[in-house]
């Protein structure tokens, strides 16, 4: 649970850049091909057994608290239990992101005894034919599920996550539904990146803007909305699934966490700061983890990122509303520091969602400026039936 001694805790590690928050993909390969996903699942050479446990021994050291294993498919990791295991035993809080197509009751049980803090499962929808279109596995719906109640019959701690893309455009609300019935909490991920080779063709998956309005205003995403933000540490409704969801004044001005208390680290021992920053730090197969964390130079230039030096963004009229990731800057932007398409409609977006008259970005301004455009298109605010209808 967040709480202020908790926000004092990441202020320390902020301002030490101590790693406490580490996100560690253990494997690529995966038994779905969601039509989405952002990964080369191929096997280039994953770290061996041995490897993992030397990088999990360096977090340690460093002081790490929070670990989340993920991929591809951690199950299909033979050495997956062994390696919880060895992360409980340096006494790491676990999280685990998985599809749950493997996950009996057997294994249920395992993950309980080992202390895993918390599973997260993506659920695209509760009609099996769009889901598993999205998954590209026939019945992974009906298994995913079934893999819930198994570990919730465990006791354990899970988290939903529905990524929204055009695929699956009204699928929230039953997905709302369905994380009401099992009673655990739920994120939409309005979130579609490139790839991280750079390879932009899956953005057309991407909801427009216009789109996304009548959901973004529909009462029951509005009522959630305030019944979290009431709830101190809660998980927010919308968001990046890939989040903590936990905010605090130590990044006031600083993007997000990544580089600062928090990196990425792939099968191969690649580090980034983020898993949606692309940009290589190091190699732990080369380089010890302390190395990379404290002394490269790319972590330290996305250390001295400020948000009030963003040559852009920071004389945006709707600032507060915007979501700007600088990985996807860079992805979409071609620049850390710079401001990108997607960002600046979803700021106008979440702007006028919170009634703000006209809502226009810094960068649409500016372009409107450049080409001697006087006055910039509203969005309308009418609900698309067609977009909300069941």
């Amino acid at each position: 649970m967040y709480t202020p001694v908790m926000d004092r805790w990441i202020q320390r590690t902020v301002e030490r850049h101590l790693p406490w928050s580490v996100h560690l993909d253990l494997t690529y390969r995966c038994n779905e091909r969601c039509i989405h996903c952002y990964l080369d699942h191929e096997d280039h050479g994953e770290m061996t057994n041995a490897e993992i446990k030397s990088v999990l021994d360096q977090l340690a050291e460093a002081g790490t608290l929070f670990l989340t294993f993920s991929g591809g498919e951690i199950f299909l990791r033979a050495d997956l239990f062994d390696l919880i295991a060895y992360a409980r035993k340096l006494y790491f809080d676990v999280s685990l992101k998985t599809n749950a197509l493997l996950i009996d009751p057997e294994r249920a049980r395992k993950l309980r005894e080992l202390g895993v803090r918390r599973i997260q499962i993506s659920i695209y929808s509760t009609e099996p034919e769009v889901h598993d279109a999205i998954t590209k596995v026939r019945g992974s719906l009906v298994r995913s599920i079934a893999a819930i109640r198994f570990l919730q019959a465990q006791g354990l701690q899970l988290r939903i996550a529905c990524p929204l893309m055009t695929r699956n455009l009204t699928a929230y609300r039953g997905v709302h539904e369905l994380a009401e019935e099992l009673g655990v909490p739920y994120v939409l991920d309005l979130t579609i990146t490139p790839k991280m080779d750079g390879d932009t063709s899956i953005l057309p998956l991407r909801i427009s803007t216009q789109n996304l309005l009548p959901i973004l205003q529909d009462p029951l995403l509005q009522r959630q909305s305030d019944l979290h933000s009431n709830l101190q540490g809660s998980i927010p409704v919308t968001g990046s699934a890939s989040s903590s969801g936990i905010e605090s004044q130590a990044f006031d001005d600083i993007p997000c966490s990544a580089g600062h208390n928090s990196c990425y680290i792939s099968p191969y021992g690649d580090v980034l700061p983020c898993v949606q920053m692309p940009i290589p730090a190091g190699n732990l197969r080369r380089q010890s983890f302390r190395e990379v964390w404290f002394d490269s130079r790319t972590m330290n230039r996305v250390r001295a990122i400020r948000e009030s030096q963003l040559p852009v963004c920071s004389s945006c009229s709707i600032r507060e509303y915007c979501e700007r990731c600088p990985g996807l800057a860079h992805m979409e932007g071609g620049d850390l520091l710079g401001a990108y398409e997607r960002a600046c409609e979803m700021a106008e977006l979440n702007a006028r969602v919170a009634g703000v008259a006209n809502p226009v970005s810094a960068l649409h301004a500016k372009k409107a400026r450049m080409s001697g455009v006087h006055e910039i298109p509203m969005l309308a605010l009418e609900t698309d039936a067609s977009v909300c209808s069941d």
